[in-house]
């Protein structure tokens, strides 16, 4: 389909070869990992964040969700990252180097910060709840 299209030519554009940690090429499932950017608190560390594509990308946005989960604003406490960012035209490429940008500049204007900020026991039980839905 469209997705597989889609995240092949984004894969050929940005690495031609690089494989998951198990050795597979999925196109559905990429192992990503987002470096600190210099002169931030983050600097030095490499984030984990695998990407799960549905096949109704670029359409829908992968889901990111850090490893381990992230102590920050816009990522969910399961390490869900909640992207504002997203949209059909943007590439893989952007979305990563989004998310490393919000590391140092979180938005404040992100659902997960909001509801956070205005319930956190709604925030906690939306958390758990989305941590046994089916997927």
């Amino acid at each position: 389909g469209s997705a597989l299209s889609r995240l092949a030519q984004e894969r050929k554009t940005w690495r031609k070869d690089h494989k998951n940690p198990d050795g597979t090429m999925s196109l559905m499932n990429w192992e990503c990992a987002i470096p600190g950017k210099k002169g931030t608190p983050w600097e030095g560390g490499l984030f984990k964040l695998p990407m799960l594509f549905k096949d109704d990308y670029p359409s829908s946005p992968p889901k990111c969700k850090s490893e381990p989960p992230l102590f920050h604003p816009n990522v969910y406490p399961s390490g869900t990252v909640c992207l504002s960012i997203l949209e059909p035209a943007i590439t893989i490429k952007q979305i990563l180097l989004g998310i490393q940008e919000f590391l140092n500049e979180p938005n404040i204007q992100d659902p997960a910060y909001t509801i956070y900020c205005q319930n956190r026991v709604g925030h906690e039980k939306r958390v758990r709840a989305k941590k046994f839905a089916p997927s």
